[in-house]
């Protein structure tokens, strides 16, 4: 008698382990990873912020940043080899210690966020590409833009933007859904795209303003006292910053080591991360610097230095250099939104309904739900203070980590059974109760309201940058001593 083999419903050929022919990512693409990563407005913004506008001791960002980047690079190495090793993504990795059931509805939660924040990011990408059809049309024909038809608005937007809106999903849409390798072209080609285009700026500002560009760092040494009180609180503050603005990344850095080569690679890889910093970091300052220098020899008025990249290429008045910059913005914003919503929405959809979907149909829900968050983003989703909801979700990401790491390390001490990870068998080692695992929801739980109460607590707001941590310790202790008996 010839034994029937179980029918899975939770296989699909984007969650199996990768084929080792597959495994194609060093840690060069390691390295375009970080960058296009920290490449964002956002990253921009917030590393000169640190270094410029609050005044603090330079050395003590740096020290704060490095030591935010250590943070980085420990949970990276840690949730990133296992998925190397066994080359699965995410949400895979998560049935091992959620169960087999279980894990489609945790890891959905990360879906949710990536989902919402990708249509978010895709309504300021297509505000870019805007700006860029108004450059060209104004160029073309100053009246241009006076005519009836642009004067029409639905939801806020008129009809350019809602062409760059819809031609920002698009492009996105084809150049997303081709796979790893096309993936992996997107980021490196980003991550150098974007250097260049820093580097060119940065040496036009720095042969036009050389000496004043030079004084203007001295003047960030100035302070002397490097550890106090202050300054010892400022330098954690700094460190859960800017391992906050990682964090969303961290928790499905699985989705992407799986390809890499080795764990040497993924090693070398994540230690790429403090070259981008202070790559990244050097660029950003001079660039924010030399831009100020500028506008205060050229007499154009700045209330307060510009951090913000669209701000500053804003007082240029410089139609092509306007263009170009806007040209880097769109490329650093893309592959970015990639990264952090795209790669993690998809792996998850798929890993809810692996029967029904592939990497083109889960894209037709993400393009779907992106462009309903992106209509309302304005009018409406702004306005409610949503991104506190979304906050709120992202609780979830510390303790879902916490609890994979102590799982995997210590319960399970770094063995996985392959015919049960894909297996809705009773029997499977990951079926647990029902398929979920009732010890690691419940100390999910507990991890989450630590973590979000940081966000709704007044008297604990102080800690929000390390809420991902504080979620990731009580979970994981919380799951270490049910699951350790």
């Amino acid at each position: 008698m010839i034994q029937q083999k179980e029918k899975s419903n939770l296989m699909n050929w984007e969650l199996v382990s990768v084929n080792p022919n597959n495994k194609i990512w060093n840690w060069r693409d390691l390295f375009c990873f970080w960058g296009s990563s920290i490449q964002s407005i956002i990253g921009f913004s917030l590393i000169a912020s640190l270094y410029i506008v609050y005044q603090l001791n330079f050395f003590i960002v740096l020290t704060g940043c490095l030591l935010g980047s250590l943070l980085v690079y420990i949970f990276s190495n840690l949730i990133g080899k296992p998925s190397q090793k066994h080359g699965i993504p995410f949400p895979v990795f998560l049935r091992l210690s959620m169960g087999v059931y279980g894990a489609k509805y945790v890891a959905i939660l990360r879906g949710i966020v990536g989902v919402f924040m990708f249509g978010v990011q895709t309504y300021f990408i297509s505000k870019s590409i805007g700006y860029l059809i108004r450059i060209s049309l104004f160029s073309f024909d100053s009246t241009i833009l006076d005519k009836d038809i642009f004067l029409i608005f639905l939801m806020g937007m008129n009809s350019i933007d809602w062409f760059s809106l819809i031609f920002a999903f698009w492009i996105q849409y084809s150049l997303f859904t081709n796979g790893q390798r096309f993936t992996k072209a997107i980021i490196n080609f980003s991550a150098l795209f974007v250097y260049l285009g820093l580097i060119i700026f940065f040496i036009i500002l720095f042969s036009e303003y050389y000496n004043e560009i030079k004084h203007s760092f001295s003047n960030l040494f100035e302070n002397n006292v490097l550890f106090n009180k202050e300054n010892t609180v400022a330098l954690l503050s700094v460190a859960g910053t800017f391992f906050a603005y990682f964090s969303i990344v961290i928790v499905n850095f699985g989705d992407y080591s799986r390809y890499v080569k080795n764990e040497n690679e993924v090693n070398k890889g994540n230690l790429s991360l403090f070259l981008n910093l202070i790559f990244f970091s050097f660029l950003a300052i001079s660039i924010v610097l030399g831009s100020s220098i500028f506008f205060e020899k050229n007499l154009i008025p700045i209330e307060r230095i510009l951090t913000n990249p669209t701000d500053i290429i804003g007082k240029f008045d410089n139609t092509y250099l306007t263009f170009v910059a806007l040209l880097f913005i769109l490329v650093a914003s893309a592959s970015t939104n990639l990264i952090a919503n795209y790669i993690p929405s998809q792996n998850s959809i798929i890993n809810f309904f692996p029967n029904n979907f592939s990497i083109r149909s889960s894209s037709f829900i993400i393009i779907f739900l992106g462009l309903l968050f992106a209509v309302f983003w304005d009018p409406i989703l702004s306005k409610i203070g949503i991104l506190s909801f979304v906050d709120t979700i992202g609780s979830f990401f510390g303790p879902i980590a916490g609890i994979m790491l102590v799982d995997y390390y210590v319960i399970k001490d770094k063995k996985i059974i392959n015919k049960d990870i894909f297996s809705s068998n009773k029997e499977g080692a990951y079926f647990y109760s029902g398929g979920w695992q009732i010890k690691s929801i419940y100390s999910l739980f507990i991890g989450f309201i630590f973590a979000s109460a940081t966000i709704w607590n007044i008297e604990l707001r102080f800690l929000q940058s390390f809420s991902w941590i504080i979620g990731a310790f009580v979970s994981s202790m919380t799951y270490y001593l049910l699951a350790s008996k």
